[in-house]
Formats: C-alpha cells, sequence, structure tokens
C-alpha cells in the first residue's frame, strides 16, 4: 500500500478537512458569519432547497436551526425547501465573497489548477469505490 509521508490518505483526508474546517470558521468568524451559513447564502443565492446540503449536517435539526438564524437576521426567506437572500441577504453574501474568495486562495497557495484537478478526481474515484455496491 502506498503511503505518502508515512500517513495513509485517510489519515491526510481527516487532517485536510479539519484544518479547512478551522480556516475557513477563522475567516468568516470577522464577518459575523460560519462556513455553514456561507453554504446556505450559496444556496439561497441560486434559490436551491435546503436538501442540498444534507451531506454536511448530520443531524437535520441542525440545518432548520442554521436556516431560522439566517432568517432572523433579515438574510434569508424560505418558501417550503427553497432559500431566497433577502436584498440584506444578497449583500451580506457579496460582503462574505470577498472573505471566501481570500481564503480559497491561501488554501490553493502553490496548487497548480492540473493538481487541484487530479487531486479531486482520485478523491471522487476512492470515494465511487467504497460506497456500497448497488443491487442488481
Amino acid at each position: 500500500m502506498y503511503m505518502s509521508q508515512d500517513k495513509p490518505i485517510g489519515w491526510w483526508a481527516q487532517n485536510l478537512h479539519r484544518t479547512l474546517e478551522d480556516a475557513w470558521d477563522r475567516a468568516l468568524a470577522g464577518e459575523g458569519a460560519t462556513r455553514r451559513e456561507w453554504q446556505l447564502l450559496n444556496v439561497a443565492a441560486r434559490a436551491g432547497s435546503t436538501g442540498e446540503l444534507a451531506p454536511f449536517f448530520t443531524d437535520p435539526g441542525a440545518a432548520r436551526d442554521l436556516v431560522g438564524g439566517l432568517v432572523d437576521r433579515g438574510w434569508v426567506r424560505v418558501d417550503g425547501d427553497v432559500l431566497t437572500l433577502t436584498p440584506t441577504g444578497a449583500a451580506a453574501h457579496e460582503g462574505l465573497a470577498a472573505v471566501v474568495q481570500a481564503q480559497r486562495a491561501r488554501s490553493m497557495r502553490g496548487i497548480t489548477t492540473d493538481e487541484d484537478a487530479a487531486t479531486v478526481d482520485v478523491l471522487r474515484r476512492m470515494a465511487a469505490n467504497s460506497a456500497p455496491a448497488q443491487p442488481g
């Protein structure tokens, strides 16, 4: 088995996940938002469904609470399971976008577009290979 720098890929994947979550939280905290709020604002910016974030929430109640918080702040409206931005939410989304772009640039420093694409492709295929087999 190939192991990069004496650690298996699962270790690096978990380490990256924790490190990125912390970096996003730090970057957005200065703007009074969290990463999950940013993700919900992105969904609302294209009038998407709250169900799009299911992979990020193990507790559906947490997603409802987060949406409720954005509604209370006047940033989003909810119609069924569709989120849309209010004018205040659109301004917040625009301001946070600059913070997000800067954080993405920091995270990708020294990584080429080809390296990024290859890494994502490998991770996607590993996930597909590890998923339960579909019957039939």
